[in-house]
């Protein structure tokens, strides 16, 4: 609802929707009422509008995009106009969010007070939408073209600092927000109301627009990734300055929001926001145990064992959260090493003006360096971040099991091994758990929580309530060689080896999946992530190295295909970015811009010779088809054994851990909603007669009991 009370002669409109004052219907038709009792009281001479508690608004109800609701009258847009077309000036009083439909109820008022700490935002481009309550129209008249384009496309957070400099707010203050709003609204009688209707004014920089806008083109061409909201975002601006009048730009906005609200893409971009928030929502399989009959113990006192890149990454996150650290290592070295890498990343982040000096200090000041196993006994929860070594993460862990208290976590950074192992190693198997942190561990969202066989539920719940402490995207996932994200991924990685032995480059197959909306493509994250990170996996698995059996044929391993063309890169010391060359050339060690490398084509070429390999040229489809859908069927498989307790969970891990695109949903909402699994499973069953030394193309048992489901067909069909 939205109150309505006066307070001397102003006229006080309190939205009130916990917990983000979301703009529902009945708050919209608050709102109206409000403004229509303001106007029919005489004693009222100004309005001021508000948030209940410490937030103005976060938007749309985006809920009501299901029910229809969104669209009854009065609509988001209504009241905007009602707002703005009320003869009594109207002062939006912000604190905390003003959020896409928040933003534009505040551009349709008259003034915009705030308080200093209050952001501001047009996030709807993350859901694929574009903000399309005017607000389209009214950013650039208030704030410019350029900085219209970009807040309304990035969907970027602005400080109240910066919107005031930028004509958003007209004052910023750090008193009451609500208070000097009732101050400012009854000096605001005195000024004319027509000046300050936004509608009425001017968009600023349109002398420059056709270039600001070839410019903004061409920016989002390049990050877009076949997102199309980006693009439509733009257009919706342009037309605020190309069309003759607002109301015209207007109809461009609805139009080009129409068609991204009936298109694929927002609703898959929607079922990713609400994916994300159910995953915090944990269950076990069979959903007996939940994040709400699990309590987490408190986590006051953290340490971290090893230096490394993960190591240090992860001792940033927890400081940042105000968790003092006891860094380990076992060599003093190494520990020098691994404080110099944290203190120049903070280093940078002053100088990019991300932190203060001071605030910088006070972080690093809560890590204790160390190489005493023995100043460990008194910590919460450890994480162990060392290289995947089963046999040294054992030793770790029965050292941890003598040293620490009994009611600690202990914690394992593994990307792929098996938790029970390590827990065997220890008296305290319910307290060991596995956090996966994902690389560079202080920039990436995701951490993949594995539990064990005995791990209780409350180190479940401990961990990931860490995860929303340190502002990680948490998903609980069981415990199996790669747990979601790597198990799936290697079913990714292992089809794109396959496609080079077969007829492809390295190059060609990334394009298909950066075409597709991927960062990158699955060779160039290899490089990025380390060729040697795999080849010590496969060696430890004796697929690979000293343990590989003598007389195995080069193409087949433990009774299935295999390609070998990864080891050989690494056995030429070809590891990726870190040694300027994998399966591309870089200008130097650590470059980033990756080459195409007549070596690699020779090696692939020479490889396949040997081999008796006669190559193809495969179609763009193929490449898709083949990688996409083993990935997807191995999905399927992760929720047959319980791994992954729903599809959204899958979908987290690898929107925010390996870059699906998020137009896409998922791998399991791509599956389910944009291919169809009649379709999907129809082309599983032509890959498995094609490549019936592939165990991946078995088709799991539970995507085809719901692809007959979903297709309706007799069984003998399928």
């Amino acid at each position: 609802m939205a109150d309505y009370h006066t307070q001397g002669t102003v006229a006080v409109i309190t939205l009130r929707n916990p917990p983000v004052n979301a703009l529902s219907h009945h708050v919209r038709d608050g709102i109206v009422k409000g403004i229509q009792k303001a106007e029919s009281n005489r004693s009222v001479s100004s309005v001021v509008i508000c948030g209940h508690g410490d937030v103005f608004s976060a938007g749309a109800d985006i809920k009501e995009f299901k029910t229809g609701q969104y669209f009854e009258s009065p609509t988001l847009t209504e009241v905007v106009h009602i707002i703005e077309d009320c003869s009594k000036p109207v002062t939006a009083a912000i604190t905390g969010i003003a959020f896409g439909g928040g933003l534009e109820v505040a551009l349709g008022c008259h003034y915009r007070i705030a308080n200093d700490k209050a952001r501001v935002a047009f996030p709807e481009g993350q859901i694929g939408l574009l903000p399309a309550a005017t607000g389209t129209q009214r950013l650039p008249r208030v704030a410019g073209i350029a900085s219209a384009v970009d807040i309304i496309v990035t969907g970027r957070h602005v400080s109240a600092k910066e919107a005031h400099k930028l004509g958003i707010l007209d004052k910023v203050t750090s008193d009451n927000a609500f208070n000097v709003a009732i101050k400012y609204a009854r000096f605001s009688i005195r000024r004319p109301i027509d000046k300050r209707r936004v509608k009425n004014m001017p968009v600023k920089g349109a002398e420059y627009a056709d270039m600001l806008f070839a410019e903004a083109r061409k920016r989002v061409m390049q990050k877009a990734s076949g997102a199309i909201a980006p693009l439509h975002c733009v257009r919706a601006v342009e037309a605020a300055v190309k069309m003759p009048t607002y109301l015209q730009g207007l109809v461009v906005e609805g139009e080009l929001a129409l068609e991204l609200i009936t298109g694929g893409q927002a609703a898959a971009m929607q079922y990713a926001f609400f994916a994300e928030r159910k995953a915090q929502k944990w269950e076990l399989p069979g959903g007996k145990i939940t994040y709400k009959s699990a309590k987490p113990l408190p986590v006051k006192t953290a340490a971290v064992i090893g230096c490394g890149t993960m190591g240090t990454g992860i001792t940033i996150c927890l400081i940042r959260a105000n968790i003092p650290v006891i860094l380990l290592e076992a060599d003093q070295k190494f520990l020098d090493k691994g404080m110099g890498l944290i203190s120049n990343i903070f280093k940078r982040n002053v100088k990019q003006k991300r932190m203060s000096e001071d605030n910088a200090k006070k972080l690093i000041s809560l890590i204790t360096p160390s190489l005493d196993y023995n100043q460990l006994k008194d910590v919460d929860l450890v994480i162990e971040a060392v290289f995947e070594n089963m046999k040294l993460k054992k030793e770790i862990f029965a050292k941890l099991d003598t040293v620490c208290k009994p009611q600690a976590i202990l914690c394992s950074n593994t990307s792929s091994l098996d938790i029970d192992q390590m827990a065997s190693a220890t008296k305290r198997p319910d307290k060991v758990v596995g956090t996966h942190f994902f690389s560079p561990a202080h920039v990436m969202k995701l951490l993949e929580n594995i539990r064990g066989e005995h791990t209780s539920p409350e180190t479940i719940a401990t961990v990931m309530n860490l995860g929303k402490k340190i502002s990680k995207v948490s998903v609980l996932v069981g415990n199996c060689h790669g747990f979601v994200g790597n198990r799936i991924w290697f079913q990714y990685a292992t089809q794109a080896m396959f496609l080079l032995e077969e007829g492809c480059l390295p190059g060609e197959v990334d394009r298909v999946f950066e075409d597709f909306g991927f960062p990158m493509g699955p060779f160039k994250v290899s490089d990025l992530s380390g060729l040697d990170v795999g080849w010590r996996i496969r060696q430890e698995q004796g697929l690979t190295g000293k343990k590989l059996a003598a007389g195995t044929p080069v193409r087949y391993r433990a009774g299935q295909r295999y390609c070998p063309l990864g080891d050989i890169l690494c056995e030429n010391g070809r590891f990726g970015q870190k040694t300027g060359k994998g399966f591309y050339k870089y200008e130097r060690p650590g470059a980033f811009e990756a080459m195409n490398d007549p070596e690699v084509e020779e090696l692939i070429l020479n490889y396949c010779r040997e081999q008796g390999i006669v190559r193809r040229k495969i179609p763009y489809q193929e490449i898709l088809e083949r990688c996409l859908f083993t990935m997807i069927n191995e999905g399927f498989r992760i929720l047959e054994d319980g791994i992954a307790a729903r599809m959204e969970d899958i979908d987290t891990v690898w929107l925010y851990g390996y870059g699906w695109p998020r137009h896409a949903g998922g791998p399991m909402y791509y599956a389910t909603k944009m291919v169809g699994l009649p379709k999907l499973y129809e082309r599983i069953c032509y890959y498995q007669s094609q490549y019936p030394d592939m165990m991946v193309w078995q088709p799991s048992d539970l995507l085809r009991k719901m692809a007959l489901k979903e297709s309706g067909a007799a069984t003998s069909h399928l």
